[in-house]
């Protein structure tokens, strides 16, 4: 049976895990959407920070104490202007796909985050009509401009 832990802080994380584990996890599980690792590091890191401004948490979804699922959600402190969060990062293990996980896991972001979340979803992502079913909608298309390019 999988159980979802919140963890907000690194002591809260269940003793069966550590930081790095649940970055190998995610770099492993992101497939090609995955940033490098210290870039998912930097987020989790990010989310137990009690710096003004910054904040969130880790759902972890747990089958006994194996790693099936897990997400990284940020507080963006723009509540005001853009969503109070942002959901950094969600994978689910291969073995674990089609199996609800997924749907487990947004929903329990659903009912413990504080306002609005947003995403960053490549067109192409088969999770996108996950998204969309649970409500998430394209509100706009985001543009980035690199310096020095």
């Amino acid at each position: 049976m999988i159980r979802i832990v919140k963890a907000d802080s690194i002591e809260a994380i269940p003793n069966s895990l550590d930081q790095a584990q649940i970055v190998e996890f995610l770099h492993t599980h992101l497939d090609r959407f995955r940033d490098d690792k210290a870039a998912i590091s930097k987020a989790i890191d990010y989310a137990f920070s009690d710096q003004a401004g910054k904040g969130g948490y880790l759902l972890l979804a747990l089958d006994n104490e194996r790693l099936a699922g897990a997400l990284v959600m940020n507080k963006t402190g723009m509540q005001d202007f853009i969503p109070e969060n942002i959901l950094v990062y969600i994978a689910v293990d291969a073995d674990y796909r089609g199996k609800g996980i997924g749907t487990a896991i947004l929903r329990e972001a659903f009912e413990t985050s504080e306002g609005g979340i947003a995403l960053h979803v490549e067109y192409d992502n088969p999770a996108k009509a996950l998204y969309e079913r649970l409500g998430f909608s394209t509100k706009y298309a985001e543009m980035r401009w690199h310096k020095g390019s």
